[in-house]
């Protein structure tokens, strides 16, 4: 367990927390997909996309499987489009593409060694 100030700078959560909720908003997720990235469902991914929004935005600490279903979701949401939010992503959230690609490298590296045990499997706690 480990909170995301001692992993993460502000906006890098503040990236994350906002990918999360476009879960809500543009993207369109199915049970399947939602299943492959560690959720029991499409709507276990929307409740658990709240549920870890407020535990960043609370600096509470996360397991290593809610950091890869974080992470996750927030590759997919940025960059698919016909699941995520895609082309509209700059749209909806006031992030350009670069900039978030960017931030999402540097996350991936700073969360690298947490989210390791989940390289290649579906992350589940």
């Amino acid at each position: 367990m480990v909170k995301a100030s001692a992993l993460l700078a502000e906006e890098e959560v503040d990236l994350l927390r906002r990918a999360l909720v476009e879960w809500g908003g543009p993207a369109r997720c199915n049970d399947q997909l939602a299943a492959g990235m560690g959720f029991a469902d499409a709507q276990d991914l929307l409740d658990q996309c709240d549920r870890l929004r407020k535990e960043l935005a609370e600096d509470a600490a996360l397991g290593p499987a809610d950091w890869a279903r974080t992470l996750l979701a927030t590759e997919i949401v940025f960059v698919s489009d016909l699941a995520g939010s895609g082309a509209d992503w700059a749209t909806t959230t006031g992030r350009s593409d670069e900039a978030t690609i960017t931030m999402l490298r540097q996350i991936q590296r700073k969360l690298a060694r947490t989210v390791s045990p989940f390289y290649g499997k579906r992350p589940t706690a």
